[in-house]
């Protein structure tokens, strides 16, 4: 019965990931949704949300600390609760980086962009799909899937690397509109560091997997 009751902890801390993964990916799309659409009342729902995330995130390493101290976990599972205490880490700064784009979402208001906002979202597209795919990694024990989603941060460090040299020459033909480039830029970098954290949670799951230790970014 015991033992029973601790796989079935074990599989709902693998929900509540699962639901934290969905949260942060919702908070990336619509962040920047708000920010194209100039639509204050989503970025500030994005904001408002971050507190319902930061609790869950509490509570799936509170479940961690419980499990490890009373269940003394050993090889696999053992793996899984230390895999488990980094992809919340990193899901819960994906959502921090979602609440930072809203902000500038907010502080930007109805002022026209720069330039067409085209590479942005395709960036947090690819994010989001780094997002689900890390997860679906995660839930499946899927270390070849982790691989394969990681790979497509090339395509987020590409796309971010075109958008700044792009914002770059912007400032410098249009002066005046230095602040909303700026803004821009700040953007795509805090997905280009959404990225990296997708490619964090999938290094994180070939650990879980197979008990090695890779850089996948």
């Amino acid at each position: 019965m015991v033992r029973d009751e601790y796989h079935e902890e074990l599989a709902g801390l693998e929900q509540m990931v699962s639901s934290l993964g969905e949260m942060a990916g919702t908070a990336i799309r619509c962040s920047v949704e708000a920010l194209r659409d100039h639509n204050i009342e989503q970025a500030e729902i994005v904001i408002k949300g971050d507190e319902t995330i930061d609790e869950l995130s509490a509570g799936i390493e509170t479940t961690c600390m419980r499990l490890l101290a009373l269940q003394q976990p050993m090889a696999r599972d053992l793996r899984m609760i230390g895999a488990t205490i980094k992809i919340n880490l990193d899901l819960e700064r994906m959502s921090d980086l979602a609440v930072d784009i809203a902000k500038i979402a907010v502080a930007m208001g109805d002022e026209k962009h720069v330039k067409p906002l085209v590479d942005i979202p395709r960036m947090a597209s690819i994010s989001c799909e780094m997002v689900e795919g890390g997860l679906q990694a995660y839930t499946e024990s899927n270390s070849d899937l982790a691989y394969a989603t990681a790979k497509r941060d090339d395509e987020i460090d590409a796309l971010f690397d075109q958008v700044r040299r792009e914002l770059i020459t912007l400032m410098v033909e249009y002066p005046t509109r230095i602040t909303n480039a700026s803004h821009l830029t700040f953007v795509a970098r805090y997905l280009e560091r959404i990225g990296d954290h997708a490619s964090n949670v999938c290094e994180s799951v070939v650990y879980m997997v197979t008990g090695e230790r890779v850089k996948l970014n």
